[in-house]
């Protein structure tokens, strides 16, 4: 029976516990801190039935209080009382672990670390990990690089990712296969050759690779390479669609049923591998909601 959660990161929640204080900074001449209390958002989300939540350390970025100490006991009792089941997505804001800035790159292992030891009392599933960042896409999308001269750019940024990932595991002393790699805007065999590299599990992304984000490989061919390390699941939908003036349009995190993804053949692939691990859903509630009615209704799928 596979096992489907949501991430924490919902927008229309976090706007709401945000307008106190938006309101106080309408009515003084000074800044109010915004406060977004992670433990307040799961226990909203898991009063809407939700049982495994992704937690998004990203929001440190705008709520610099939202896990702090106290609030990781409260989502630690939480999660004992209410049976939840926890995974961390690492920090991507504002990162980019596989910079050759050497600086950089140290700072944003010291953001992974941090989050690592910060969260890892809540004893999460898996801690997805985007071991390469914006700068990392840009160039690997990038127009203007030859392509005989893209695999020398790319091989770049994978070897400073693989110092990043060795580091990550030696300051936190990680069982390598606690890490899933998520397959994002950068080569799939790069991504796949990092986790083999260092022993890590990989988070199936579906959106991005129905969108090719990971670049031309088949969703089919993507799913079977990762099935022997998969660990994590991200589920939404998404197109890639070639228009005739020959540009692209595509689009991801949609509900299920608004794109192109093979639905069926992901959920008969997983359940005929035994999978056991979560499958989180990167859309909004009702949005995941709707997924939800979809794979009961459309696709016959049994919960």
């Amino acid at each position: 029976m596979l096992r489907f959660g949501i991430e924490m990161l919902q927008r229309s929640l976090l706007i709401e516990m945000a307008m106190p204080a938006l309101a106080r900074q309408k009515s003084s001449a000074q800044l109010a801190p915004l406060s977004a209390d992670a433990a307040v958002l799961v226990e909203r989300i898991a009063d809407l039935g939700f049982t495994i939540i992704e937690l998004n350390t990203d929001l440190n970025v705008f709520f610099p209080d939202s896990f702090g100490v106290p609030t990781i006991r409260r989502l630690g009792a939480l999660k004992e009382s209410r049976g939840l089941s926890y995974t961390v997505h690492l920090p991507l804001w504002s990162i980019e672990p596989s910079t050759p800035v050497q600086w950089v790159r140290e700072g944003s292992v010291e953001a992974l670390v941090d989050a690592v030891l910060r969260l890892a009392p809540l004893e999460p599933e898996a801690y997805v990990l985007h071991a390469t960042g914006a700068l990392a896409a840009e160039f690997y999308t990038m127009a203007a690089i030859p392509d005989q001269a893209r695999p020398l750019v790319v091989g770049m940024f994978q070897r400073h990712a693989a110092h990043s990932v060795e580091e990550l595991l030696r300051r936190t002393k990680l069982p390598s296969r606690a890490i899933a790699v998520e397959t994002v805007e950068f080569p799939f065999d790069l991504t796949l050759a990092l986790a083999e590299e260092f022993d890590l599990s990989i988070c199936f992304d579906t959106g991005h690779v129905v969108a090719k984000y990971p670049g031309p490989v088949a969703f089919e061919e993507a799913l079977q390479r990762s099935l022997p390390r998969l660990g994590e699941v991200h589920f939404h939908d998404a197109y890639y669609r070639p228009q005739p003036d020959g540009t692209i349009r595509r689009k991801d995190h949609l509900p299920l049923g608004e794109g192109d993804l093979p639905g069926d053949f992901l959920l008969d692939t997983l359940q005929e591998a035994g999978f056991e691990g979560p499958v989180i859903f990167e859309l909004t509630i009702q949005e995941a909601k709707t997924s939800l009615e979809y794979l009961r209704l459309k696709m016959g799928f049994e919960f």
